[in-house]
């Protein structure tokens, strides 16, 4: 198998073996065990095959997948949304905490019964997570997975035929 991989102008060492998506070493093709492989996947010169224009290390892709107009897209979709939902959570939090020290009186104002400003504050910021985090997930769903995952089965096949040519 070294002999092989120097004749290939590959290091035994540099090749990785237990890559998850290697499927060539595993005999598959690339949905799975009993299907074949894409045609010119392996550009060996097959009918059909496409041989590979360069081959480029898995550091190279990711960088050139950062710089891509997709990757950032997903990214600011991301930042548009958690900065400004982070920052109001943390000054509901703050000024929850500021008033019960700063108005004690304020926040000890009964509501109903045994139940003070205070109480509802508290039981507003557990209310206040929970919607948070629907509202996180909704928007991710809605806004950024559908790229996001276009984004991974792209460099997933970009990824796939690194260490081997």
């Amino acid at each position: 198998m070294e002999q092989v991989d120097k004749q290939e102008g590959l290091d035994a060492s540099a090749r990785r073996v237990d890559d998850p998506w290697s499927d060539a070493d595993l005999g598959h093709g690339a949905f799975g065990p009993g299907e074949p492989a894409a045609a010119g996947a392996s550009g060996d010169g097959r009918p059909g095959a496409v041989p590979r224009q360069r081959v480029h290390s898995t550091a190279e892709i990711y960088l050139e997948v950062q710089r891509s107009p997709a990757f950032q897209e997903v990214r600011s979709r991301y930042r548009r949304f958690v900065f400004p939902a982070a920052l109001a959570f943390l000054l509901w939090y703050l000024a929850y905490v500021v008033a019960a020290t700063a108005a004690p009186g304020l926040m000890a104002r009964p509501v109903a019964g045994a139940v003070n400003v205070a109480m509802v504050a508290g039981l507003g910021q557990f209310l206040t997570t929970f919607l948070l985090t629907w509202a996180y997930a909704r928007h991710a769903r809605l806004r950024r997975d559908h790229a996001a995952l276009e984004l991974r089965w792209d460099t997933q096949e970009m990824t796939r035929g690194v260490g081997r040519s």
